[in-house]
């Protein structure tokens, strides 16, 4: 009986001694399970920059759409110019869609360049910046004529975001052709609310801008000629990531890389996200509508 006891026990201790290895072999095919699991969803996100400019809403909430379509989640980070390019730096982005070349944002191509990945690819090819005014401005045609109607402009131009590269490119204009103006920075929605009120009461101001914009649809305005060429001829949009980006997302990048878009089509889409109730809507009906174009893209 003795033995059949101590036969008894061993068995018992074999029994647990097993139970517990079954038990530790399932937790760590579970946390092996769960490692793999999050390391696939971390895969599926991404974080893009948003500026809050008309185009650039426009384009990172037609991007969310089309990707989410994709089954990516889409983060949209709200930063100005400046700490968009120090984010992609640090590799807290993953992509900031609009950089404006060869003129616009040259300064950040050339302190960015060796950290952050520039596209060569271009999605919009014939961009124009520069001083605006209203058409009903019939003596003011240059930049040359600002300084003869100082007073009618109170010395002021009207800017938007500061550390935007037309904002810098503005105060080199100021310098290049000696203006006798102040570059007052605030937001590009304040911005277009000053030109609105002005057009509607047929007052003088000039502010920069730029096309593709939804606003030369709603009010007529007329780019100043710029003899000296500071803006630059015509301008192209590209897109940056953050350096590995291509590696980590290598058919994104390729999507990316096929994006164009023309006049007509960057303009119905910034109408259609403008008058919306949320951005994403709007974004999200333009998608439906325009799924043959978004195909080409994402082949």
């Amino acid at each position: 009986m003795k033995n059949f006891g101590k036969r008894l026990s061993l068995i018992l201790v074999l029994f647990i001694f097993a139970l517990l290895s079954a038990c530790g072999n399932d937790s760590t095919e579970t946390s092996e399970e769960q490692s793999g699991t999050e390391t696939e969803a971390s895969e599926k996100e991404l974080s893009i920059a948003q500026i809050n400019w008309a185009e650039n809403i426009a384009v990172t909430n037609m991007w969310k759409v089309i990707l989410g379509d994709k089954g990516y989640n889409v983060d949209l980070t709200v930063l100005d110019m400046g700490a968009t390019m120090m984010a992609l730096e640090r590799g807290e982005l993953d992509a900031s869609l609009e950089i404006w070349l060869p003129v616009q944002d040259a300064n950040y191509l050339k302190e960015y360049q060796d950290t952050v990945d520039f596209s060569e690819s271009t999605w919009f090819d014939n961009a124009k910046v520069g001083l605006v005014v209203p058409t009903y401005l019939e003596e003011v045609n240059s930049v040359k004529d600002l300084n003869a109607h100082k007073e009618l402009f109170e010395g002021q131009i009207i800017g938007f975001d500061p550390g935007a590269g037309t904002m810098e490119i503005t105060e080199q204009l100021i310098e290049d052709y000696n203006l006798e103006f102040e570059l007052l920075p605030s937001s590009e929605p304040a911005m277009l609310t000053e030109i609105g009120n002005a057009v509607e009461n047929e007052e003088p101001i000039v502010a920069p801008l730029w096309s593709p914009h939804w606003i030369f649809s709603n009010y007529d305005l007329k780019f100043l000629e710029d003899e000296q060429n500071t803006f630059g001829d015509v301008e192209k949009i590209h897109h940056a990531t953050r350096q590995g980006f291509k590696d980590d997302y290598p058919e994104i990048s390729e999507w990316f890389s096929n994006w164009k878009m023309n006049d007509q089509q960057i303009g119905e889409l910034i109408n259609y996200v403008e008058n919306a109730d949320e951005p994403l809507v709007g974004a999200e009906q333009w998608v439906e509508e325009n799924q043959d174009l978004i195909d080409e893209w994402v082949k």
